[in-house]
């Protein structure tokens, strides 16, 4: 009786989980112009404007066509659907090297700033090849906000 409670509670707690965190995902900005609303409806206000097109967001929350989002710095809203794209980008939060190829033994082409946006081509295991203004190349994967999948 006690091993067939434990299962159970076991189940309920890992299906509550998977609950929980289905909602959080990353997406990116389509348009160089997106509203942020106050609720999930073109009849809510328009709450503030993000002007940078493919900045990575987080998705918290969605409701029919909108999804409640929240960025870096902490700014949530509601954005539609039609405005947010699959994540292809991220922000890293330290400043890093870019590198010819996935080594840390590999040239260095640029020194990269925290908080600069990097576009994703691909990524082979905590290497991914990004590209930024005029630069192309390979970082390491770590203290970024986005995501790499």
């Amino acid at each position: 009786m006690i091993t067939k409670l434990t299962i159970y509670f076991l189940f309920i707690s890992l299906l509550f989980t998977q609950l929980s965190t289905a909602e959080d995902k990353f997406l990116s900005l389509k348009k160089s112009t997106v509203n942020v609303r106050y609720g999930p409806s073109f009849d809510s206000k328009i709450k503030y404007i993000y002007n940078k097109i493919n900045l990575p967001i987080k998705q918290i929350d969605k409701k029919e066509n909108f999804r409640r989002i929240v960025d870096l710095k902490n700014n949530s809203g509601w954005i539609h659907l039609s405005q947010l794209k699959k994540s292809n980008s991220i922000i890293i939060l330290e400043n890093k090297i870019l590198f010819k190829k996935p080594s840390n033994l590999s040239r260095p082409i640029a020194r990269l700033e925290m908080g600069r946006l990097l576009i994703v081509k691909r990524c082979e295991g905590m290497w991914c090849n990004v590209s930024t203004g005029d630069y192309f190349g390979w970082i390491k994967a770590e203290n970024i906000w986005g995501s790499i999948k």
